[in-house]
């Protein structure tokens, strides 16, 4: 069996990529596949290269503020291109008055500062459908 593909993305103008580096240094070490899109990638590269390498799940990182914008559009644009099958999870400085919003909008988990990298790996491996 494969292991877990996962697309690590920063969305937008944001430029600050420690968070996405850690998470996607986390997410190797524990056994899954990691293509990291590096920085200012927007909603349609990410998407693109989702469907391109086959991945699993797409983990986002955002610290810009746009979450409620970039991250639904993802989810949108995931859904007209028929991969709804694949992960979607989102990271970083995001508001816990937002996270309902974003759950509702096809994000299926926000983890925030601080969440240990176990946790999301645990949600990853959890959820992604085989």
């Amino acid at each position: 069996m494969r292991p877990i593909r996962v697309l690590v993305a920063k969305p937008g103008l944001d430029g600050h990529d420690r968070g996405a580096k850690v998470i996607a240094r986390a997410l190797r070490d524990a056994g899954m596949e990691v293509i990291y899109t590096g920085l200012r990638q927007t909603v349609d590269q990410i998407v693109n290269a989702a469907i391109e390498e086959d991945v699993d799940c797409i983990a986002v990182s955002i610290l810009s503020g746009a979450h409620n914008t970039l991250l639904p559009k993802i989810a949108e644009r995931l859904k007209e291109e028929n991969a709804e099958d694949i992960l979607f999870v989102g990271g970083g400085v995001i508001p816990d008055d937002d996270i309902p919003f974003l759950k509702e909008n096809g994000i299926s988990a926000i983890f925030t500062p601080g969440t240990p990298t176990t946790v999301t790996i645990d949600y990853i491996k959890a959820n992604v459908r085989k």
